[in-house]
């Protein structure tokens, strides 16, 4: 039995796995808060899990990981809450009378509003005021937060810190070094800002190629890294790719604050289909940096196929091209959830032509867990997703040529042999990809920082 000194002073008690919080003075010596149990048995205590995301809905990746990951940790044993912003699409969560009032900077709106809307992408005092009233509910063990640039901003992450919360953050691009978010200017790879510099982003129109936006997001980095606000409270990066942890790295990260944890698949959402069809698939937005222009190039040399699945602000463009070129394409447009999967099975393969930095693409696992290869392009972490001839192709970023060659490859080879692929890219993602490995690193990681 620990002997505890004779002086105790109760400084705050919060319902938190009934442990009430004291300063104690031993020996004339202040020691940080001690954690005096107050009659309850902890070894059947629940861990707590505060996850914090811009959106409470499947609009994009980061927010499906986000939800993803939380459904996860609840499934372990473990209470969940969320922290978010109101939206009508958002999912129910019991917690959302703490979220925060819904912010779209692509509306038309007023001068007044614009300036409001442009201040909290800086700092957001509702956000602030917001997550202490649901600390005053729920306060947990650990945080960890997804994409909350601009609608939450970081001006959470001080409060957090203040309260001794652990806080881990998913990076899902590079906003953290990067301005932009994608190190792309104007069509081209850009790490101009690499030395640190902030006002690229303004001098060349990384944002939207908008002289007010790019201003915008130039004065609100400098202020962040001037404060040095996100560095300075979070416990732990993770990054879904080795490719995004050198990056973080050579940019000025330090290597131990970074953790390298692959994305996961719910593969059991999926049914193989090994038998290969007569067309290669393309999922994705319709934006230039995604490679769809270089793939209706290569489709038209190749004479292969492609069923493209997607809208985006080029989408007009891209048909345009594709008649011009007469390109064997088609455009089907946005397809999600049994519809999606069934033109995956029905494919022969998946084709990923992408010209930015990704992260770690889920589309490339989910083609896998529908038992089809993948055709990708060597950039940013695609390359760690793929075997080359054994789950499927790589080629070089913005390479029509190469891609064109690729497409005819998966075209003439024999049905078996592409079944026979199919199946390994099954095993492969069963074996690396899985919610159980996800589930495990993250509590090891947890752990880490002092939640087990």
């Amino acid at each position: 039995m620990r002997n505890y000194p004779l002086i105790c002073w109760r400084l705050d008690s919060r319902p938190v796995k009934d442990v009430t919080y004291y300063l104690v003075i031993y020996n004339n010596d202040f020691k940080a808060y001690e954690k005096v149990v107050t009659g309850a048995n902890l070894t059947n205590k629940k861990n707590r899990l505060l996850s914090i995301n811009n959106y409470h809905y499947r609009r994009g990746g980061a927010d499906a990981l986000y939800l993803d990951h939380d459904a996860l940790f609840e499934a372990a044993g473990w209470e969940t809450a969320q922290f978010s912003m109101r939206h009508p699409e958002n999912n129910p969560s019991q917690f959302s009378e703490f979220f925060v009032d819904e912010i779209e900077y692509g509306r038309e709106s007023g001068f007044t509003k614009k300036l409001t809307m442009a201040s909290k992408i800086i700092y957001s005092f509702e956000a602030k005021t917001q997550l202490e009233r649901l600390l005053e509910k729920f306060y947990p063990d650990i945080v960890h937060a997804h994409n909350i640039y601009h609608h939450l901003s970081p001006s959470i992450l001080p409060l957090l810190k203040q309260r001794g919360i652990p806080v881990v953050l998913t990076a899902h691009d590079f906003k953290l070094i990067c301005p932009a978010y994608k190190m792309l200017n104007k069509g081209q790879i850009c790490e101009r800002c690499r030395d640190g510099t902030t006002w690229n982003v303004t001098w060349h129109r990384c944002v939207k190629d908008s002289f007010s936006l790019s201003l915008l997001i130039g004065i609100e980095t400098y202020i962040h890294r001037m404060m040095d606000i996100y560095a300075k409270n979070l416990d732990k990066l993770v990054v879904p790719s080795r490719f995004y942890a050198r990056k973080f790295v050579d940019w000025g990260w330090s290597e131990e604050k970074i953790k390298y944890v692959p994305n996961f698949v719910e593969i059991d959402n999926f049914t193989p289909s090994y038998e290969p069809g007569d067309y290669v698939v393309y999922i994705g937005r319709l934006i230039g940096d995604k490679g769809v222009g270089t793939l209706i190039q290569a489709a038209a040399i190749a004479k292969v196929k492609v069923v493209i699945v997607g809208t985006g602000n080029e989408e007009e463009k891209f048909q345009r091209m594709a008649l011009d070129l007469a390109a064997p394409v088609e455009f089907v447009g946005y397809k999600s959830g049994d519809a999606l999967i069934e033109l995956v099975q029905q494919s022969r393969a998946v084709v990923l032509p992408s010209e930015i930095y990704e992260n770690a693409p889920i589309s490339v696992l989910e083609a896998y867990s529908c038992g089809k290869t993948v055709i990708g392009a060597d950039i940013g972490g695609i390359p760690e997703l793929i075997e080359e001839e054994a789950t499927g192709w790589l080629f070089p970023s913005k390479s029509v040529e190469v891609l064109a060659d690729k497409l005819k490859i998966v075209k003439d080879l024999p049905d078996k042999t592409l079944s026979s692929m199919g199946e390994h890219a099954r095993t492969f993602v069963e074996q690396k990809f899985t919610k159980e490995k996800y589930l495990v690193s993250m509590q090891e990681l947890y752990a880490e920082l002092g939640v087990k």
